[in-house]
């Protein structure tokens, strides 16, 4: 039964992250903006549900702004909007460990800015 909760989790967290990465760069007018190599599943495998925020039913919505750099490596990390300091943390984590590939802009790799929507959902 507990597996089953978990992966019901870990099912509503993929849903609500694979929605969007919110492209911060779009002021520079990118050619490509940054995306998770191997799309967003890559992000949601690296997504851990803290077990402390579980057991007290914490919910919440996260967003990380991400500087990449020119080889797709997360160099820097933001919280830009959230509340629980746990599900922050985990948010960041998951970002963090993601390769992405580089911004472009005319035909050349660039260091990016995205953010990435992160959302936590007890079923």
């Amino acid at each position: 039964m507990k597996n089953l909760k978990l992966l019901i989790v870990v099912a509503i967290v993929s849903i609500m992250v694979s929605s969007n990465i919110i492209k911060a760069q779009e002021k520079n007018e990118l050619d490509k903006v940054p995306m998770p190599v191997g799309g967003m599943e890559t992000i949601l495998k690296n997504v851990v549900y803290p077990e402390d925020a579980k057991k007290d039913k914490i919910e919440g919505k996260i967003f990380v702004k991400a500087i990449i750099d020119e080889k797709g490596n997360v160099i820097e990390t933001k919280i830009e909007k959230g509340e629980n300091k746990l599900l922050c943390s985990a948010a960041e984590k998951a970002v963090k460990a993601t390769k992405f590939t580089p911004g472009e802009k005319d035909g050349k790799k660039v260091k990016a800015e995205v953010i990435v929507p992160i959302f936590f959902k007890l079923s």
